[in-house]
């Protein structure tokens, strides 16, 4: 007799939804990059930058339209504020890149 694998649970709307938003805040290289380098430990907008290739002020409005969609959340440090994944639906994001891309 074959084992008959059973379908999987249907995902729930709220996750799609939730996972949908993520997404398209996340669909754009630039932003995926950000994650990728804030998911090891927060950063300055100037160290992300830095890294990421781009203008401070182009890298602060991707680190506030992450930050206002809740992926990100900011904590300042006297002068310093830093970034971090506040969303782990967006480091899921890259782990599934990363396991498509070879």
């Amino acid at each position: 007799m074959i084992a008959v694998k059973a379908a999987p649970k249907p995902i729930p709307m709220a996750v799609l939804e939730r996972t949908a938003a993520v997404l398209r805040v996340l669909a754009h290289p630039h932003r995926l990059k950000i994650i990728e380098l804030i998911s090891s430990r927060p950063l300055t907008v100037g160290e992300v930058a830095e890294a990421v290739g781009i203008p401070p002020n182009a890298c602060s409005q991707h680190l506030n339209i992450m930050k206002a969609h809740g992926v990100l959340s900011r904590r300042r440090n006297g002068k310093a504020i830093y970034y971090a994944v506040e969303d782990p639906d967006a480091i899921n994001v890259l782990r599934c890149i990363r396991r498509h891309a070879g």
